[in-house]
Parts: structure tokens; C-alpha cells; sequence
């Protein structure tokens, strides 16, 4: 399987990207080298390969729900550029 310039055209028009003629040209060649690789990778048999999720086994990998407490007001200001009255100061982008 190849891939050709309306490939990588279409590609690009999805992604909404603007793509010179020499990187149409790049692209394919490059998208086509990959799809070659994955035609090689569907000959391979895996019938004995049990099939996993993940690559290394995740057990528990999340922590518990703990109540913690969090940064007092005065703490999460502290680093803020510009605060007034216990809030933060931001500039104005909207007139």
C-alpha cells in the first residue's frame, strides 16, 4: 500500500494544515515508507501471542481518595503577579 499526494492532501486538509508541493512530495514518500511497515508487521503470525492492553501489567495503579488539604488563599496568591482583595488580578482582554 502507497500513499499518494491526495493522501497526504486530504490529511493535511483534515488536520487543517497547509502543506507546500516539495512537503506533499516528502510526506508521501515518508507516510508511504510507514504504511510498507505495516504491511510487513500483518505477515507476521501471532496465533501464539497472548493478547495484552498494555506492555508491562498495571495493577492499582491509582491511588486512594484521600481528603488533603489544600493551599490556604494567601498561599495560592503568593506567586500571582497581581492580586487585590484575596483574588487575582488578570488583564483585561475584552473592552
Amino acid at each position: 500500500m502507497s500513499a499518494t499526494e491526495f493522501d497526504v492532501r486530504y490529511a493535511a486538509r483534515l488536520a487543517r494544515i497547509e502543506l507546500t508541493y516539495a512537503e506533499e512530495q516528502k510526506l508521501s514518500a515518508q507516510l508511504s515508507n510507514i504504511l510498507g511497515y505495516v504491511e510487513k508487521l500483518k505477515e507476521l503470525d501471532v496465533s501464539q501471542v497472548e493478547p495484552t492492553a498494555h506492555a508491562v501489567p498495571m495493577i492499582n495503579v491509582t491511588r486512594p481518595d484521600e481528603v488533603r488539604t489544600g493551599l490556604t488563599n494567601d498561599e495560592a496568591l503568593r506567586n500571582a503577579p497581581a492580586s487585590a482583595g484575596g483574588l487575582f488580578l488578570v488583564p483585561k482582554i475584552v473592552e
